[in-house]
């Protein structure tokens, strides 16, 4: 069943202009938020295990810094109820310029951050704040920049502008990856783990002050200012999404209809840079530069996905990315572990590109439609927040162990994989979005 765009608190009272001006900030600025995150990611993986935590095991401080990466996951929800409560009452434009600044001081002080060896348990100690006010700025980040594309989307077009800042999430993993291999093509491996990698999370500085730059052009969005002059404010919009029975049930599928999305955003944006450098023996750079690819790949097909939602449906789009995940995981690991480049470059650009593009080009105004405009921020915010802590921040860490309790088989991690797709699709399909009740 194809949604209705038509609702009345939908309906539009800004021109044009400013409507195309909402749709460029939303895109730059979850492009900056998007690169500050997967910064992070990407030195998990191959920076942050040798320097931040103590020598020893190898496959232990991957997990040490995976746990790290977690973390931000579990700060996120905090994020989304803090910056959904404000943007519930305050407003989207606000809330959205906060949580920028916030994301770009955590990833700037990563960048000048001492190591272990200078300054001992310390360097994680930091490390895990930083990482948790960056996971904060990024949990009431991703609904309020939803927001103001969809509830500025004209009539028929919500899915193909909902989509637009997930474009944002492909331009900044590509950015983040990108750097990474620019920086390691450039120097030396000694140069680049010495103070190389701390080039890409300072230029976060610079992106950030132009993100805000665009942001405070913008005005807020027409759904809200109707909720401000019928005095129809949510008083605590966290307890609301709880006592309404229809947001309650949406709440609880949601969070499961996004398992299979975050982890195969997590499985092929960020484990698969471990998986191939340690377990199949790949240059780092190589892996680098095809997820980057496959990442610029995602953010093409993403709005092409947002406008087949609006022509099919956002569940019959989701829900077809979530079982073609399932169906491909296994295949997928067994073209990484040939090791060649040409396989790998094609591999990610199939999953990470086009499937997940498909996944993440549907979601962002499914979940948006799931709940009443006066509590939409702090409900998606707990569907996409509460989710990431197991879809996305535990994908590295379960993973890596079912990897090496399979003696580095990865049967035991496809069948997880596929599971969470099972479960995805199931629960995708069983959501009643408030549009079409």
């Amino acid at each position: 069943m194809t949604t209705t765009d038509t609702t009345p608190d939908e309906a539009r009272t800004d021109p044009p202009d400013q409507a195309r001006t909402v749709l460029i900030a939303s895109l730059i600025g979850t492009t900056i938020e998007w690169y500050d995150f997967f910064l992070f990611a990407t030195a998990a993986s191959l920076v942050f295990p040798a320097l931040f935590f103590p020598a020893g095991n190898e496959t232990v401080g991957t997990l040490l810094s995976f746990a790290t990466f977690a973390v931000g996951f579990v700060a996120r929800p905090i994020g989304g109820i803090l910056f959904g409560h404000l943007g519930d009452r305050v407003g989207r434009r606000a809330t959205l310029v906060a949580t920028m600044a916030l994301a770009g001081a955590a990833t700037a002080l990563i960048g000048v951050l001492p190591s272990y060896a200078s300054i001992g348990i310390w360097a994680p100690i930091l490390l895990v704040v930083l990482r948790v006010l960056g996971g904060i700025a990024l949990g009431g980040e991703w609904a309020g920049a939803v927001l103001m594309a969809v509830e500025y989307a004209p009539p028929g077009r919500r899915g193909l502008w909902g989509s637009s800042p997930q474009i944002g999430l492909g331009l900044g993993l590509a950015l983040g990856t990108g750097a990474f291999a620019l920086l390691g093509a450039a120097m030396d491996n000694q140069d680049f783990l010495a103070w190389g990698w701390r080039l890409a999370f300072l230029v976060s500085i610079v992106l950030v002050a132009i993100g805000l730059v665009v942001r405070l052009r913008v005005f807020e969005t027409p759904a809200f200012r109707r909720l401000q002059e019928g005095a129809e404010i949510s008083r605590v919009p966290v307890l609301d999404v709880v006592r309404d029975a229809a947001s309650r049930r949406n709440l609880g599928l949601g969070l499961l209809a996004r398992w299979a999305e975050g982890a195969a955003f997590n499985t092929w944006g960020v484990f698969v840079l471990t998986y191939a450098v340690t377990t199949v023996k790949m240059p780092k750079t190589e892996v680098l530069v095809a997820v980057t690819v496959a990442a610029l790949v995602s953010a093409a097909v993403v709005p092409v996905a947002g406008r087949l939602a609006d022509r099919f449906g956002r569940r019959a789009v989701f829900a077809g990315g979530c079982v073609v995940f399932g169906l491909t995981v296994y295949p997928a690991f067994l073209g990484l572990g040939t090791g060649s480049l040409p396989i790998v470059v094609a591999v990610l650009v199939l999953l990470l590109g086009l499937v997940y593009g498909v996944q993440s080009g549907a979601e962002a105004t499914l979940f948006a439609e799931l709940f009443p405009t006066r509590t939409r921020y702090t409900g998606m915010s707990l569907v996409f927040q509460g989710s990431g802590i197991y879809a996305s921040g535990l994908t590295p860490l379960i993973l890596t162990s079912l990897l090496a309790a399979a003696g580095g088989s990865p049967w035991l991690a496809c069948g997880f994989l596929a599971l969470t797709a099972v479960i995805s699709t199931v629960a995708t399909l069983m959501l009643r979005p408030v549009d079409e009740l």
